[in-house]
């Protein structure tokens, strides 16, 4: 195996940057060529993975958060044979629903690009973190302030593009079944936007995939909870790593994880 560090790639979500990863960059710095993507005002899922693949090596492994985890999978659809390993934090892959679900979800999500525009930035943040983080935390202003700074550094055009890639998302459900690498799906407890129930579906679809559960945690688990998601992620991150030796030594014994036995909780 090479002794260059291999390449993890963290996906931010929507809005989000590289303040979402500072406990989980700063703890796999050790084991890892740790890469932060910046979306930027690309409008599709798709044109966000493809600008990760243009810009990484021929081998890389991949952890989304939220829209990052959809991004995720729009990467291991487009280049699944140079993806080695995923993290899916906090997501889903089912597109816009059909009929008033649907609808009523574009229209949420548009008011609030409106309510940035004309309020700002930071009065839109304060009202969709009220969904987003834990409601025992919400008065916690070390982790608040900083998600809403996150925003506030922001454009409403970048927001308006990043909810139109949101709202055009793809389906990824056959994506799921036919991931062969080492994979995690993680999520908190309370996460009221994408439950616990979604992330235990999604595990089952992906073979040989663990699934980890964090409890007293929200939506923004990589920031609510940091010690308990970086734990999870070195522990995935050294099963990448273990499968890309045995690949790269040629082990006969090397095989996808529909071959192994699925991992337990």
């Amino acid at each position: 195996m090479s002794s260059a560090p291999h390449t993890l790639v963290l996906i931010p979500g929507l809005l989000c940057d590289a303040t979402v990863w500072l406990h989980q960059r700063a703890a796999l710095a050790d084991v890892a060529d740790v890469r932060i993507c910046d979306h930027g005002t690309r409008d599709s899922l798709t044109a966000m993975a493809r600008a990760i693949i243009d810009s990484a090596p021929p081998r890389f492994a991949v952890a989304g958060h939220s829209m990052g985890g959809r991004v995720a999978l729009e990467v291991y659809r487009a280049a699944p044979k140079r993806v080695s390993g995923i993290a899916l934090l906090d997501t889903g892959y089912s597109p816009l629903a059909p009929g008033m679900g649907g609808e009523r979800e574009v229209e949420g999500r548009l008011a609030l690009v409106e309510m940035a525009r004309r309020d700002g930035m930071r009065t839109m943040a304060r009202e969709w973190v009220k969904g987003m983080v834990s409601s025992k935390r919400l008065s916690d202003a070390a982790l608040v302030d900083p998600i809403l700074d996150m925003f506030e550094s922001k454009t409403p055009e970048i927001y308006a593009a990043q909810t139109r890639a949101l709202i055009n998302r793809p389906d990824a459900k056959h994506v799921l079944n036919s991931i062969r690498v080492p994979t995690m799906v993680l999520c908190g407890r309370e996460d009221s936007w994408a439950p616990v129930q979604r992330h235990l579906e999604m595990s089952a679809d992906i073979a040989g995939s663990t699934f980890v559960e964090v409890p007293d945690c929200g939506h923004m688990c990589t920031m609510e909870r940091p010690e308990a998601v970086t734990a999870a992620m070195k522990k995935w991150f050294a099963s990448v790593l273990a499968v890309e030796e045995r690949h790269g030594q040629n082990d006969p014994s090397f095989g996808p994880p529909a071959a192994r036995s699925r991992a337990n909780p």
